[in-house]
């Protein structure tokens, strides 16, 4: 074989082999109890914060721990522990997107993500409304 068909193979294995990975990293919204099955692995979890619960934030004690307690999808509540400060307006947020790893019967989260309310959304209303007279 030739010099550059060798080349040429050894890119295309890379290239395949790159694929294969960046396919196999994107990850789906789990639950927590599929979370719980997979133990130690990095997941996403999608839910909302759960208001009834207690939410622990004390900067002045420890500004690096927060907790509260979110419902996810399947309706199942489980505690969050995340290693950061409180998010700004997080009792504002109508969705949370946790990424993190279950530890025994807690969520240890490493990023949180928040959707909260438009602003925009009641201008939003009022100009279908007029467009539509």
């Amino acid at each position: 074989m030739k010099k550059t068909s060798i080349i040429l193979l050894v890119v295309i294995a890379a290239c395949v082999a790159g694929m294969v990975m960046l396919v196999g990293d994107f990850s789906t919204y789990e639950t927590f109890a599929t979370a719980r099955q997979k133990e130690g692995k990095e997941i996403k979890v999608i839910g909302a914060l759960d208001k009834s619960k207690e939410v622990i934030y004390d900067p002045v004690t420890d500004a690096n721990y927060f907790s509260f307690y979110m419902k996810d999808k399947s309706g199942e509540v489980t505690k969050v522990i995340f290693n950061g400060t409180r998010p700004t307006d997080f009792e504002k947020s109508t969705e949370l997107v946790l990424t993190g790893k279950m530890k025994g019967s807690e969520f240890h989260c490493s990023q949180i993500l928040m959707k909260c309310p438009s602003k925009y959304k009641d201008q939003q209303t009022a100009n279908s409304v007029a467009e539509n007279i």
